[in-house]
């Protein structure tokens, strides 16, 4: 098995590109993300009726906003012809409305610069909000950075594993393995040890480079974090070798990505679980995505130390034990031959 651990290593180790999948990959493209989703400089533009009170324009013009003023008699259709406008803002005897160009992230930040310039006006109705876990104004990658770590830490090394174990069975290596007196357990573990070993490396990168470098925070211990994100890693080890009992070449491995890891992704915490329609939120008890993503959640978001994430490690742990005897079984069948 030790044998078996050191061949895996140094076979990673001589294929650079397999070593910048593991290590370099995860890193540039969590920095992408960072970029994507971190705090925007963008300036609503909103346009008020050119008969709007001064008090209301000044107010809307001491806003992160760009004020314009038109006639107009269709705000939406108004909005139509002018591109450049997120939002039409109106106010008479009959009440006042906000009429929008579509449900997006600049709409909500117009809404929001609108309800700051209008509590100016009347203070009385100013409401005070403030949060349990997080704060206000953070940034999209702050919110979710936690799913993107779970996603990197299983998606890299699943690739990683299930390819390189298509080529040992479509070489012949793997049957010429099992002919020798060593056991099918110790062929697994001893691949999990050598693709483990990475997977270690890999965790410690990326939780590195998230908290010292893009500046994610946390509230608990990150030490749990990397506990979760290596059984992650592990389990991802498993299940790219269960993976690849079902497929012949390295390019099945990529066609069977869209009906193994992406339905994952969706279930990693980008969506709240208890939006999802139709009790398909349960589903999420047999994706092991679920368990890592929240566990970092829970530790990251919410503070919490093992009592609040035992359960998920647990699932994890269980997962990679059924995972570990479906592979025993797979591999009793190559032995046969």
């Amino acid at each position: 098995m030790r044998n078996l651990a050191k061949r895996v290593i140094f076979q990673t180790l001589n294929d650079k590109r397999s070593v910048a999948l593991i290590l370099i990959a995860p890193l540039l493209i969590l920095t992408l993300v960072y970029f994507l989703l971190g705090d925007s400089d963008y300036v609503p533009t909103v346009v008020l009726d050119d008969n709007a009170p001064e008090q209301l324009v000044d107010a809307f013009k001491d806003e992160t906003l760009e004020v314009e003023q038109a006639l107009f008699d269709d705000p939406k259709a108004y909005i139509e012809d002018n591109e450049h406008v997120d939002a039409v803002f109106e106010m008479d005897q009959e009440g006042t409305t906000i009429t929008l160009r579509e449900p997006s992230t600049k709409s909500s930040k117009a809404v929001g610069e609108i309800q700051d310039a209008l509590t100016t006006l009347n203070p009385a109705a100013e409401i005070d909000t403030s949060f349990v876990y997080g704060e206000e104004g953070q940034s999209t990658f702050d919110s979710f950075g936690f799913v993107f770590l779970s996603l990197f830490s299983f998606f890299f090394v699943f690739i990683l594993s299930a390819m390189a174990l298509v080529k040992e069975r479509s070489g012949g290596t793997l049957e010429r393995l099992l002919m020798t007196p060593i056991k099918r357990g110790q062929v697994i573990l001893g691949y999990t040890l050598g693709y483990g070993t990475f997977a270690v490396i890999q965790s410690i990168f990326i939780v590195l480079y998230s908290i010292y470098v893009l500046g994610l925070s946390s509230l608990g211990n990150m030490a749990w974090v990397m506990l979760t994100m290596l059984l992650m890693a592990g389990t991802a080890v498993l299940f790219g070798a269960t993976i690849s009992v079902f497929a012949r070449s390295e390019l099945q491995v990529v066609q069977m990505i869209p009906f193994t890891i992406i339905p994952q992704v969706f279930f990693s915490g980008l969506i709240p679980l208890d939006l999802i329609p139709y009790g398909l939120g349960n589903l999420s008890y047999i994706m092991p995505i679920f368990y890592g993503a929240t566990a970092i959640k829970e530790v990251m978001i919410y503070g919490s130390g093992f009592s609040g994430i035992w359960m998920y490690l647990l699932g994890l742990i269980l997962y990679a034990g059924v995972l570990y005897l479906l592979n025993m079984r797979a591999l009793g069948k190559y032995r046969g031959h």
